[in-house]
């Protein structure tokens, strides 16, 4: 999976409802009949890579501050208080850090992603809503959560999810990327 789907699964995992900036749904999608969203769970090992992303001294332990910093990078910054609260949660030992065991007990809790929110997460980097992601695009909102890529890195995730061949990722390629390695519930 790339690293695009990655980030966006883990985004989703972590909020009821995924929200990035302030985009409306799109006129064809607010359009589909109400459907029971189906729901997905991410596997362990892709867990440990957002776990890795967020252990940024590699030490097996996330700390506070390491954890406030990857939301931050993710777009979603929170105050000490925020992060307090998710520690206490977080924290079943009590020892001030989230090691990978509590990390996937609570991500594991959540009761997985539902696919209406990877819809919005579509829509979200689906920046001028004609119901295809660019690489541009993609490289637009990669840029605003503090991610390190060239429009060329972007051209080349675009083209490893692109199964049409057209240059861009359609709902059905980015629900098909978002979801291939995870179980549906």
């Amino acid at each position: 999976m790339s690293r695009f789907g990655l980030d966006l699964q883990y985004s989703l995992s972590k909020q009821p409802s995924f929200k990035l900036g302030k985009r409306s749904l799109s006129k064809d999608t607010s359009q589909r009949p109400a459907a029971a969203p189906r729901i997905y769970r991410p596997n362990t090992e892709e867990m440990r890579r957002v776990f890795d992303k967020f252990d940024a001294n590699g030490d097996g332990k996330i700390t506070k501050e390491e954890y406030k910093l990857a939301m931050g990078a993710q777009g979603q910054g929170i105050s000490d208080h925020e992060a307090t609260e998710a520690f206490s949660v977080m924290d079943a030992d009590k020892d001030g850090f989230v090691d990978f065991k509590e990390f996937l007990e609570v991500h594991g809790s959540g009761g997985g992603i539902k696919s209406c929110d990877i819809e919005g997460a579509f829509r979200a980097y689906d920046l001028d809503g004609d119901g295809k992601i660019s690489a541009e695009e993609l490289w637009e909102v990669m840029k605003s959560l503090g991610e390190k890529c060239s429009l060329e890195d972007c051209k080349r995730m675009v083209r490893g999810v692109d199964a049409d061949g057209d240059g861009s990722v359609n709902m059905d390629e980015f629900m098909n990327m978002m979801t291939r390695t995870m179980k549906q519930c």
